[in-house]
């Protein structure tokens, strides 16, 4: 059989499978009945996947699996309808847990430990992903960095992606976040950080879109990335390349939940894109998915009928 092969790759190292539940009150000591569970299929890329599959798109997930966990990770996946290239790892995928307080409406989170990457398991993964970054695609790479990967693996990923045609957004954090914004080429193709994630990294402050504005333009002529994305939250998301820099302003929004809006804002941006769409575009579509995903409770990622209704509101300015 002749698989139909996606503009959309995402790439998630680190998945985990998110169980959770509620509970009346939680206490030390006695057990604690806890109400049915709900599993989820989880991290970066995998939400990206499944947000793209909840605005109309189709994507093929490439995600590191392992064990009887990554055995029932892959299930539900393929539950939602959403094409997994696995990628077998030693261990068992993470899990996280989450369980939500009904008498104070508090959650309390919890996250397992992934298992650690042997050496040769990074060598093997940039093997595996060669023939899935076909010509022209856009790959996604989001998430969190297992324990024994270099933190410049994303920058090894983007090289092997120029090699193939393929134009790679980058989403992640900590150590891989840093040395993505001192990565020495090829830039990235698009990169994403919030505001809090541009102060760690930089060790300044960012008090205005048009002050995170000036930070992106900076990474870009350095040759870090050829795009940032930078988010303020409910304020807004600066778009900056070499040629544009803008400010889009979502409408007032009451979140329930902020869970999800990154992933969301992501798959809407790569979506897009994909779809042929300006930069500018990609970014009010993502700004918009990220506003439909604070409005569902809990872990729900956006809404496609929410997200299309807010894009009409969407103000963009130039900074």
């Amino acid at each position: 059989m002749v698989r139909t092969m996606t503009d959309i790759l995402t790439i998630t190292l680190n998945p985990a499978l998110d169980v959770s539940t509620s509970v009346g009150k939680v206490v030390p000591g006695p057990k604690l009945r806890c109400d049915e569970p709900r599993y989820d299929p989880g991290g970066g890329g995998i939400n990206v996947s499944r947000a793209i599959r909840r605005l109309g798109g189709n994507s093929r997930a490439f995600a590191a699996l392992g064990g009887e966990t990554g055995a029932a990770f892959k299930a539900l996946l393929d539950g939602e309808d959403i094409t997994v290239e696995p990628f077998e790892v030693t261990g068992n995928t993470r899990q996280a847990f989450a369980v939500n307080e009904t008498s104070t409406g508090q959650q309390f989170r919890f996250q397992l430990p992934c298992p650690a990457w042997p050496g040769e398991q990074s060598d093997r993964l940039i093997e595996a992903l060669k023939p899935h970054l076909i010509k022209g695609c856009i790959a996604v790479l989001s998430g969190s960095t297992p324990t024994g990967v270099s933190a410049d693996i994303a920058a090894t990923i983007n090289r092997l992606a120029v090699e193939h045609g393929a134009r790679l957004i980058l989403d992640t954090s900590g150590a891989a976040l840093t040395a993505a914004a001192t990565n020495p080429g090829p830039p990235f193709f698009l990169l994403r950080m919030d505001g809090q994630e541009a102060s760690e990294v930089s060790g300044r402050r960012f008090e205005t879109p048009g002050d995170l504005a000036n930070y992106g333009s900076e990474l870009i002529a350095k040759g870090a990335a050829e795009r940032l994305v930078m988010s303020m939250g409910a304020v807004g998301t600066a778009g900056v390349s070499a040629g544009e820099r803008f400010f889009c302003r979502p409408p007032k929004i009451k979140p329930l939940s902020a869970v999800g809006a990154g992933d969301s804002m992501v798959a809407a941006i790569a979506l897009e894109l994909s779809r042929g769409g300006s930069f500018r575009d990609a970014v009010r579509h993502g700004v918009a998915a990220a506003g439909s995903a604070v409005l569902t409770p809990a872990t729900e990622l956006c809404s496609k009928a929410t997200a299309d209704e807010i894009l009409g509101r969407v103000v963009t300015e130039e900074v």
